[in-house]
């Protein structure tokens, strides 16, 4: 799979002209290959287009190829915090048959040259996102490690904010509610007006209190209200009474084939219990309903191109899942995977 190349007047690799060239290359053809999804009609159409899909793991490797031998230099920073979250979607099948990151030794060398190189950098605040998007230990054990020693309040606010948010995935043990409770105080104290994807620090502190008050686990997950992708209204306490996975995702996520296809393998694998699968899908109608009609997504799905209903849910990280009890209490928060299925199983053998 191939995505807009380069051309050869590129500037030499090593310089940011030419980690720009790839983050843009990609991203534009992302763009118009979704255009495309949408337009897609017929069978043939589809596999053509799947086959066609931007390779997310070639344009990380071109990215690694530019930056790689080049991180020492803070130039690096920004172009590393994409090659994160792009690399944080790539996995290959293991010898015990679960997935395993396809890009670890890279993200390690990323992480590394930070703490090495970078910890009183200025320009940290797209990395210390691209870790909380990470959200796995060894990238909360480097946002701490900003947080206690950078020398701009600013910057230790940032980190502060992304160790909160990462401690959504880490339970709602007491000692870790108060921590992250804390950071979210720092945060807004030290950093509200700096700007975070759009944002600011102050809005998605606000936004990660409201998720400890309403969708931690152990509370009651708040009723959705929508459509499908034939405008047909859909409420999420439809479904109260059985296990529920809820996930927001969409199919334009580098991970989008092989996460229907654990949704798939999931529906399967309890077909004949009180469960049921519920997307929240940010795909456009269109391309929902093209993929609904070809069975490669045989589940109910709100249509939310928009985002409202993620917004409700303040999602940040997509794809995201939430287990549910028949009481709709929330029993797992996080990323689609082994342990989703092991809660699921888990419920429903308690009965």
């Amino acid at each position: 799979m191939i995505f807009l190349g380069l051309t050869a007047a590129l500037a030499p690799a090593g310089t940011p002209d030419q980690a720009t060239a790839v983050r843009k290359s990609y991203e534009a053809a992302m763009k118009a290959w979704a255009t495309r999804a949408q337009e897609a009609k017929t069978p043939a159409e589809r596999s053509e287009l799947a086959e066609s899909r931007p390779s997310g793991e070639q344009a990380a490797r071109r990215m690694w190829s530019v930056i790689g031998g080049e991180l020492s230099n803070e130039w690096t920073l920004e172009p590393a915090a994409w090659f994160l979250r792009l690399a944080r979607t790539l996995s290959a099948t293991g010898e015990d048959g679960l997935p395993k990151p396809l890009m670890a030794e890279e993200m390690d060398a990323v992480r590394q040259a930070v703490d090495r190189h970078h910890l009183n950098s200025p320009e940290l605040v797209p990395m210390c996102m691209a870790l909380v998007a990470c959200g796995d230990q060894p990238s909360l054990m480097l946002l701490r490690k900003i947080e206690a020693s950078h020398p701009s309040e600013k910057i230790k606010g940032v980190a502060a904010l992304g160790i909160a948010m990462i401690g959504r995935n880490l339970g709602d043990d007491p000692r870790v509610m108060r921590e992250r409770l804390s950071m979210l105080r720092q945060a807004i104290i030290e950093a509200a007006d700096v700007e975070v994807e759009g944002t600011t620090v102050a809005s998605l502190a606000e936004d990660e209190l409201y998720i400890i008050q309403n969708l931690s686990k152990g509370r009651v997950a708040p009723d959705l209200v929508g459509v499908d992708s034939g405008g047909r209204e859909m409420k999420l306490s439809d479904h109260d009474g059985k296990v529920v996975v809820l996930l927001f995702w969409h199919s334009r996520d580098e991970a989008g084939p092989r996460l229907v296809e654990m949704c798939r393998k999931m529906k399967e694998r309890f077909a004949d219990q009180p469960f049921e699968l519920v997307g929240v899908s940010k795909d456009p109608n269109q391309v929902l309903r093209t993929l609904q009609r070809s069975e490669q997504v045989a589940w109910p799905n709100f249509s939310d191109p928009e985002g409202k209903l993620a917004e409700q849910y303040r999602v940040g990280l997509w794809p995201l899942a939430y287990v549910l009890d028949r009481e709709r209490e929330i029993h797992y928060v996080g990323p689609m995977g082994s342990f989703v299925e092991f809660t699921v199983a888990a419920i429903l053998e308690d009965g």
